[in-house]
């Protein structure tokens, strides 16, 4: 159960062949799907050059403020809370 007998490797050895060798159909079909990935990487490539200017129009900065606490908040005077230890 263990090793694979003779009938398991040529079944293996078949699947290979009709998958990447000889000229069936299925061979066409995976270098017609390469193809497609190349031209779908080529587009994405060619989209980030086109958007690279429209980007480029000048960084935005944003000033941070403190936000005063809401009226009537209770104000903590003293130690913190996090620094006290119970018991």
């Amino acid at each position: 159960m263990g090793s694979l007998s003779i009938w398991h490797w040529i079944l293996v050895l078949a699947v290979g062949l009709l998958l990447f060798g000889g000229r069936g159909k299925i061979s066409d079909l995976m270098g017609d799907f390469a193809k497609g990935i190349k031209s779908f990487k080529k587009g994405l490539a060619e989209d980030e050059k086109a958007e690279e200017p429209a980007k480029s129009d000048g960084m935005k900065t944003i000033d941070h403020q403190a936000v005063p606490p809401p009226t009537g908040a209770p104000v903590a005077s003293g130690a913190s809370a996090d620094t006290r230890k119970a018991g």
